[in-house]
Order: C-alpha cells, then structure tokens, then sequence
C-alpha cells in the first residue's frame, strides 16, 4: 500500500495545535490518508515536511528561494530526489511552507475555519510537490479539481467555487 508521510513542525502556536500532544501528526495523517486516496498516481511511498510558520518566516522564504520579498500562503519546495532513501523505503517530496497570518485572513475573508483552509493549503502544496502547477488555465483546471475532489473526502466544501 502506498503512504504519504508528513513531518509537522509547528513554529507559530497560533495555529492552535499543542506541541507534543500529537494532534498536529494526528492532523497531518488525515491528510495523507485522503491525498493517497484521492491521486492514485502516487506509486511509491513517500514522505514531505510542513511547517507552520508566521508571515515574516514565509516572507524571508519566499524572498531568498522565489525572490519574492512578500508573504504568501503557503510555499512548496520540491526536494528533486528521483531515489527512496534507502532506511525509510520513501521517496523525499519536499518542503511546504504555510503562513499563520496570510492564512488566517483568507479563511476569514471566505467564511471558511482555519482547520479547513490548512487542509486545503497542506493539499495544494502537496500537488506542487507532486508536480501539479497553475501557471495556465489548463494546469489550474486540473490542480483545483484533483484538490477539490481530495478535500471532498475530508468533508470540506470547494474551495474554489462561487459564492
């Protein structure tokens, strides 16, 4: 069976999730479960990294990696590995990156909870990883629809749907 682990770290405690209780992995694990069901192209296991970080984190980030001097949502960074490491069996994705503040302020723009913005950001930057992108209307079509489907399954609305 193919898995996708993550590794949360968490270096903002606004985002409510108590160190060491374990509700951020049990959070992340969700998470996995719905993207290996939701793209069965993932073929092999594999595992990434998610840190929860602040606005001015995501900004020096995105400055020194995107040449990007703002903050942004949520930032993914492909690890480039082709191989599994050879101890765990499986392959490193990357990084991703996701902003408390920038975050925070969408979902209340939206109307939507933190939790089910997170998602959505743990999602999309996963596809990035993956190698989905939305550079045209074709890529954009196909990310928002694979995520829309994956966050189906986790009972949250679509994101990108009209209000």
């Amino acid at each position: 069976m193919v898995q996708l682990e993550f590794e949360g770290v968490i270096e903002d405690s606004r985002w409510g999730f108590a160190e060491g209780d374990g509700s951020f992995g049990a959070f992340l694990s969700k998470i996995a479960g719905s993207i290996v069901a939701g793209y069965p192209a993932l073929s092999q296991p594999v595992q990434a990294s998610v840190l929860l970080a602040n606005d001015s984190r995501v900004q020096t980030l995105n400055r020194d990696y995107r040449n990007q001097d703002k903050p942004t949502n949520v930032l993914s960074f492909e690890s480039g590995e082709t191989e599994a490491d050879p101890e765990t069996g499986r392959l490193y994705l990357g990084d991703i990156a996701i902003s408390f503040e920038t975050v925070q302020r969408e979902a209340d723009e939206a109307g939507k909870t933190l939790l089910d913005h997170l998602s959505h950001m743990v999602v999309h930057g996963t596809l990035h990883l993956c190698g989905f992108d939305h550079l045209n209307d074709d890529e954009a079509e196909e990310m928002e629809t694979l995520e829309t489907a994956i966050l189906e399954t986790l009972g949250i609305s679509n994101p990108y749907a009209e209000s």
